[in-house]
């Protein structure tokens, strides 16, 4: 698919799809990127009265988290593109009580906000996901201050990731999905070390500070991590719906198996995972 328009389509399609799955999984995806929220918004180097925006947000851990440190006199924006992700963050934020928050439908790619407007810009995961990832930084660049910061996340290489990489190789291996495109959004665009700094840089940032944070998934079971994979994306829902009883008694057999050298001895499951972490000054 090389159309822009037609893929950023897809893109929001499969979002709206998929948030009812991470608003119910909230809790997994969490405590699983706890030590990224953190991260981001150490990086961030916030303060009380700052402005924050979070792009690409999802449920908006990174921007509650960072509501905890600008206070009641600062402001933080969440926003995502997808209309079912907002109403969902929307709940969260409600649920939370943190003053000073609200949640915006808003492209990452053409940021509704006024030139030279928030402090930082904050995004876990988000920009690698998007059709054109140099415009949508170019537009963060834009939104900041002088002198502002943005922090970002993007999944290293998936043989980094094997949470991820076991799934998608016996998914692709069964022909029940593609591999992306080169250069499409995807999770692992990044991945290749250089690589998210390089697309920062080419934005027009400076100062450029990369790390790597290594986290963990903890289910509770293999069944478990099934329902998790199944509900939070999109791609391997519906391959997996589409799957024969049988079909799908023999996939999970494989996938177990492979995944069971992660197993503990209570019977849950912690899958390690590896991200890149970057800040820079606009």
């Amino acid at each position: 698919m090389s159309d822009p328009a037609e893929l950023r389509g897809v893109q929001r399609d499969r979002w709206e799809e998929a948030a009812p799955g991470w608003e119910q999984r909230a809790a997994t995806v969490s405590a699983a990127g706890a030590p990224v929220a953190d991260w981001l918004v150490n990086a961030a180097q916030l303060s009380p009265g700052s402005r924050v925006l979070e792009v690409a947000a999802g449920l908006g851990d990174v921007g509650l988290q960072a509501a905890e440190i600008v206070g009641p006199e600062g402001e933080v924006v969440i926003t995502d593109g997808a209309e079912a992700m907002v109403a969902a963050a929307s709940r969260r934020v409600d649920e939370s009580g943190a003053p000073g928050v609200s949640v915006v439908r808003m492209e990452a790619e053409w940021l509704d906000a006024e030139t030279a407007s928030f402090d930082a810009v904050l995004s876990r995961w988000g920009y690698m996901l998007v059709v054109d990832p140099e415009a949508a930084l170019r537009e963060a660049r834009r939104v900041l201050r002088p002198g502002g910061r943005i922090a970002i996340a993007a999944w290293r290489s998936i043989d980094q990731n094997p949470w991820m990489e076991i799934s998608r190789n016996e998914f692709e291996s069964r022909g029940l999905t593609t591999p992306p495109a080169p250069d499409a959004p995807d999770p692992f665009r990044f991945g290749l070390d250089g690589k998210i700094a390089e697309v920062l840089l080419a934005a027009g940032f400076v100062d450029v500070r990369v790390e790597s944070v290594e986290l963990v998934w903890r289910l509770a079971s293999l069944d478990d991590w099934w329902e998790h994979m199944r509900s939070t994306s999109s791609i391997l829902g519906r391959a997996a719906r589409e799957l024969t009883p049988a079909q799908h008694y023999e996939l999970r057999e494989v996938l177990d198996g492979s995944y069971s050298e992660f197993l503990q001895p209570d019977g849950s499951l912690e899958l390690p995972g590896s991200t890149w972490v970057a800040c820079a000054d606009a």
